[in-house]
């Protein structure tokens, strides 16, 4: 009867593809930026979502407005769809996130980044956005949609929380939830969120590394470059201290733990902004940054001694003066159990879908289930995906999507 029943589920799931494309069409259309990436926030987005919910019958909608004055309307909006079930005492949710990170150059992109296109040749959808996260997002609401309609009794109740600000620090989203309405979230739940995946659905992530966003500015003086003595480099300095960094981290902080991808901590130099305009100027500040990923047996307080350390050496070896900002500054939330019934679900029915062997994994990249992990909910983050997330020509996998959603339907029915 079980057999029968998910056969008959997952064939009103491959049903529901074109609908599921249509609706991923219609959130592509609607850009939702964060303010610290020149955008207005969620709130045009969480409309159109809140009408295509409704349009589904689905009525129990609320949301919460975290306040944020950046933006026109005053707040950035987290919406939570709730289908209640036979009893409450162990609760499904399922956590995607609305926002997106901007399209960059639009000359790398093929089509607009606003107008899905649906490559049927390839089977993919293209537009920023569509797997980021809302391939998630659109595979969740499916699979509930399916359970509802097949008139089946659900275990507990069901919560989509659909939340803002996670491109850009979760400040005015899920951190913001826990803080303010900690009732939507219980150490009983099953928790997923979909916004973590490999190319072959085979990795679930239950740890994370601690994350350390650094930006150094490196002050010197100005000088003409032919008179370098009248003077003092700041990008010379800048290039020893970023040199020095890279080499003392990496070997003092050497420990590896096989759970994680990859399994060293990362201290890696990125954003690099512009000094002087021109070729013959001795540049009197250099600025860059560092984004580091720590194994969470590390105590951030101990990499930052180290890191001003090095700092003041460079200061008195360029007689320059070093300034540290840490944008941020997260240490490592408890690891989910591999053993917790979340982990274990997700391991049979991902089995029982797409018949691979999915494993526990740690991970250096930052998903919102680090705030839960912290108050000690346990979570998992899971979805089949090919990895164009924040890369021109952004895509989702159809077959990924509609599968994603047996997978999530499975979970809802606790089976």
């Amino acid at each position: 009867m079980k057999k029968d029943f998910l056969i008959k589920l997952d064939s009103q799931i491959d049903n529901y593809k074109l609908e599921m494309i249509n609706m991923q069409r219609k959130l592509t259309a609607v850009p939702a930026l964060d303010p610290e990436s020149g955008g207005n926030g969620e709130l045009d987005k969480a409309k159109v979502l809140e009408e295509l919910l409704n349009e589904n019958s689905f009525h129990d909608i609320k949301y919460y407005n975290a306040p944020d004055d950046r933006v026109e309307c005053g707040y950035r909006p987290n919406l939570v769809l709730t289908v209640k079930g036979k009893n409450n005492n162990r609760n499904v949710c399922i956590i995607s996130h609305t926002d997106i990170v901007p399209p960059g150059d639009l000359t790398k992109w093929d089509n607009d980044p606003y107008e899905l296109i649906h490559d049927k040749e390839k089977d993919i959808l293209i537009g920023r956005g569509v797997e980021d996260n809302q391939q998630g997002l659109v595979s969740s609401f499916y699979a509930l949609k399916a359970v509802v309609d097949s008139e089946i009794e659900i275990p507990g109740d069901v919560r989509l929380v659909f939340i803002a600000d996670e491109e850009t620090g979760f400040k005015y989203g899920l951190y913001w939830l826990i803080d303010n309405h900690p009732e939507l979230f219980s150490k009983t739940d099953l928790v997923l969120v979909p916004d973590y995946g490999s190319v072959d659905g085979d990795e679930i992530e239950i740890a994370e590394k601690s994350v350390m966003w650094i930006k150094f500015t490196v002050i010197g003086k100005q000088a003409h470059a032919s008179r370098p003595l009248s003077g003092n480099n700041a990008h010379r300095a800048g290039a020893n201290l970023l040199v020095r960094l890279d080499q003392e981290l990496h070997k003092k902080f050497d420990a590896e733990n096989p759970l994680f991808i990859p399994s060293i901590s990362t201290f890696e130099p990125t954003k690099k902004e512009s000094n002087v305009p021109n070729f013959n100027t001795i540049p009197p500040e250099d600025k860059f940054c560092f984004d580091c990923r720590i194994l969470p047996q590390y105590d951030l307080e101990e990499i930052k001694n180290v890191i001003n350390g090095i700092s003041k050496s460079i200061e008195g070896q360029f007689g320059v003066k070093v300034e540290i900002d840490y944008v941020m500054c997260e240490q490592a939330a408890p690891v989910t159990s591999e053993k917790d019934e979340i982990v274990q679900s997700l391991i049979r029915n991902i089995k029982n879908v797409y018949n691979i062997d999915a494993k526990p994994v740690g991970v250096g990249g930052g998903t919102v289930a680090a705030a839960l992990r912290k108050i000690n909910t346990p979570v998992a983050a899971w979805s089949k995906l090919n990895g164009s997330a924040h890369q021109s020509n952004e895509y989702c996998q159809v077959s990924n999507m509609v599968n994603d959603a047996k997978v999530m339907a499975r979970l809802i029915l606790q089976l």
